[in-house]
């Protein structure tokens, strides 16, 4: 029995030390507290790796090129080394895949839903909070050795973006919310005016008149074959932001799914309604909304206001061929609303995070070129690519950036009148937009809730009946798909070495659950000898 005692010595130590280990371990991700050193080290050698997306835009690719070279020449010991991706995706699935390696780059274009993700890994993401505010190398600390933008001079509701669980885990480098890019011809002949604010129930009204065509089944407003009044292009965004209009849940802070709603299922049916007449549809199901607006076969397209330079006429990056483009107004206006005096919309576009490594100094380079990629130069030159806003009020108030936004139509490249009024739209409205809850599932959330609209949409192309039943069943698919049932809490696997604990346990529970039978057996055996 002395054996047994020990064993079950042992497990009572482990029962006792279990919530000392957890709590010591925390779930294996906590990021370490980083420590600013108290200098930069000038004369080692530095080199960085910059992931970054340009969308296969040369001219964004030519002011990362200028960027490298500019923080370069200011800091000749570190070297930046790009590696360009053409989507956000592509970066997400490598920065993943190298985590357990530990071969992630050292600063990193993305998305905050995606870092809350990468925070899983173990000591991956560097918390910036402290980097911010350091004196000497924080935003525009006194021996960062350019001009970089002071914390007062960030957009403060663009920087509160870049914070997970009340940590600043991401800086804001470009943002963009979505616009609706209306043919204004077509509108006014169907004998409608555009309002200064749409809403859902006009732009459904206008695409469902479009529908009507001549003896010939030509569609009346435009004469062609072809007519999409109607075309989202991020139908979660449509989702999310319908939602947020309504004041109806989506997702809370710490992750509890709230899409299942009432109001959930009044906005699949309204878009039930619009697809029945076949005068909405989506980019994943027909194709880029700006290509279909260009050639005359759209009325309204909502895309990303960064999107701007692919919509209109006179389109700079418009992707089909000039035969097929038409001349017309390009009108833009935001998003439909339900409430036109409380505008509400959702605030995007890439953020940059800074991985963590064991030298500090390295980590201190790096964060010293995210600043740079923060500098008007950069965020001006970036910003005027597409429809995009400089996320600085220094970059805002500069007089390069407002001889720029007073110049719209002097072109059609750099001061194309629709990148500008886009670029616009969200500069008068950044009070009106709105980001979701960040934690480790948010991107699979986001996924579900473009899908039902896709779904929908699909299932009416199929001759299918959206109903009751159709809908429960569509609930029943996305929870089980993107796993959200319950509580999606920012971290919610068990750790390593949770795992490996309680598996010691069971291994002892088993260990003495065998030791009592053995001795159990050898008993009887010892009694029927006697």
């Amino acid at each position: 029995m002395k054996n047994a005692k020990k064993l079950l010595s042992l497990l009572l130590l482990l029962c006792f030390m279990l919530p000392m280990l957890l709590s010591c371990h925390g779930s294996g991700n906590e990021t370490e507290h980083f420590i600013t050193p108290e200098n930069f080290d000038t004369t080692r050698e530095h080199e960085i790796v910059f992931w970054a997306k340009n969308d296969t835009n040369k001219t964004q690719i030519s002011v990362y090129q200028k960027a490298i070279a500019d923080f370069e020449a200011v800091y000749p010991n570190i070297t930046v080394k790009m590696k360009p991706f053409t989507n956000y995706n592509d970066i997400y699935k490598e920065v993943i895949t190298n985590i357990p390696t530990d071969t992630t780059p050292n600063v990193c274009i993305t998305y905050p839903d995606h870092i809350a993700t990468y925070k899983t890994g173990k000591n991956t993401i560097v918390p910036l909070d402290d980097l911010v505010k350091d004196e000497k190398y924080g935003l525009g600390g006194s021996e960062v050795a350019f001009e970089a933008p002071t914390e007062d001079e960030m957009v403060q509701k663009f920087l509160e973006e870049g914070k997970i669980g009340g940590v600043q885990y991401a800086l804001p480098f470009m943002r963009s919310t979505e616009a609706c890019y209306i043919n204004r011809g077509f509108v006014e002949k169907l004998g409608y005016e555009i309002p200064d604010v749409l809403t859902w129930d006009f732009i459904f009204e206008v695409s469902a008149a479009a529908m009507e065509k001549d003896e010939d089944g030509n569609f009346k407003v435009n004469g062609q074959k072809v007519l999409l009044p109607f075309i989202y292009k991020s139908t979660d965004n449509m989702m999310i932001q319908m939602l947020k209009q309504k004041g109806a849940g989506y997702s809370t802070e710490d992750g509890k799914i709230e899409i299942f709603n009432d109001t959930t299922e009044q906005i699949l049916y309204m878009v039930a309604d619009a697809a029945e007449t076949k005068s909405f549809t989506t980019f994943k199901i027909k194709g880029y909304p700006g290509n279909y607006l260009n050639a005359g076969q759209c009325i309204f397209a909502i895309d990303s206001t960064a999107g701007a330079t692919w919509m209109g006429s006179d389109a700079p990056q418009s992707d089909i061929s000039e035969d097929r483009i038409v001349d017309f107004e390009t009108v833009v206006r935001p998003i439909p609303q339900f409430d036109t005096e409380h505008p509400q919309m959702i605030s995007q576009g890439p953020s940059i995070c800074l991985f963590n490594k064991e030298d500090p100094q390295q980590v201190l380079a790096s964060w010293l070129f995210m600043q740079f990629l923060l500098t008007n130069d950069v965020q001006i030159s970036y910003a005027q690519t597409e429809g995009y806003l400089p996320v600085t009020e220094k970059a805002h108030n500069s007089e390069r950036y407002v001889d720029y936004l007073s110049r719209s139509g002097e072109d059609n490249d750099l001061y194309y009148s629709v990148k500008l009024d886009a670029t616009k739209l969200l500069l008068d409205h950044i009070d009106d937009t709105f980001i979701t809850p960040v934690f480790n599932g948010s991107a699979d959330l986001r996924n579900a809730a473009g899908q039902m609209i896709e779904e929908v949409v699909k299932g009416l192309n199929r001759q299918k009946t959206i109903d009751d039943a159709f809908l429960d069943e569509l609930y029943g698919e996305m929870t089980a798909l993107y796993r959200l049932s319950g509580v999606r809490q920012e971290f919610d696997t068990l750790p390593m070495e949770s795992v490996v604990l309680l598996s010691v346990l069971g291994i002892v529970w088993c260990c003495i659950g065998v030791y009592f039978l053995c001795k159990i057996v050898k008993n009887k055996r010892q009694k029927q000898k006697k």
